[in-house]
């Protein structure tokens, strides 16, 4: 098959897929009989990403696979499209998450040690609904306080491929910082030709605080069930 086939034929498949496709996923588009070699689907991509390079929108690989997305320099704009406010993320939330990246697996009393303060169920409660950390596991102590750690869709959501795509702490002076290196106040690219999610996020933290008029009883305990649904990062894809 020819490299500009083959770069058509991924060039379709991302841009109806409503989500990034890992390389294995995109080799699973081929029937056996006419399945290209691993090098040239490697090839191909890399071909539309020099297509891209000088136009609004790029392929970029993030932990979960590859997507084409609007590039950040335009999002601005595009994001007129939706009427929907961008989520605005309180900072508690934002240092949470931040010592939960940079510190992993870290339990919530770790997190308290550090901020110097009580961590709100409702910050670990949003975390986790976006699916952005996780519980991987349990310390060995008393009570055995949960783990937590970052997803997949926490490093794709902010374009990063892995945690070594983190910025280097020694690079970071403070909260601020980490926030303007992960553009944490902006949602991430958008997928081309897809929505951003665009709950604000800050708001729904405070209704939650406010319509508790009882103390938590998750709060007390380090290991908080926590669960739900997360909600996407990108609305669905329509292909015309």
């Amino acid at each position: 098959m020819e490299t500009e086939s083959l770069k058509y034929i991924l060039e379709a498949a991302l841009l109806a897929s409503e989500r990034p496709l890992s390389f294995d996923t995109l080799m699973a588009l081929f029937e056996e009989a006419e399945r290209p070699e691993r090098d040239a689907v490697r090839e191909a991509l890399n071909a539309l990403m020099g297509d891209y390079r000088d136009r609004g929108i790029e392929l970029r690989e993030v932990a979960s696979g590859y997507r084409i997305q609007v590039r950040p320099d335009y999002q601005r704009w595009v994001s007129r499209l939706w009427e929907e406010r961008a989520p605005v993320y309180s900072r508690a939330l934002l240092e949470t998450l931040a010592l939960v990246a940079y510190r992993q697996p870290v339990t919530r009393g770790e997190i308290e040690a550090v901020r110097g303060v009580s961590v709100s169920t409702n910050i670990i409660r949003t975390l986790r609904e976006r699916d952005w950390i996780q519980v991987v596991g349990h310390r060995d102590v008393p009570g055995r306080p949960a783990l937590y750690a970052t997803t997949k869709l926490f490093l794709d959501y902010f374009n990063l491929k892995n945690l070594n795509d983190l910025p280097s702490l020694a690079e970071l002076r403070d909260i601020d910082q980490i926030e303007a290196e992960l553009n944490f106040e902006t949602p991430a690219p958008a997928v081309a030709g897809v929505a951003v999610d665009t709950d604000t996020t800050a708001d729904a933290e405070a209704k939650a605080d406010a319509d508790s008029d009882t103390p938590d009883e998750q709060s007390s305990s380090p290991d908080d069930p926590e669960s739900g649904e997360p909600p996407p990062v990108v609305a669905a894809h329509r292909v015309s």
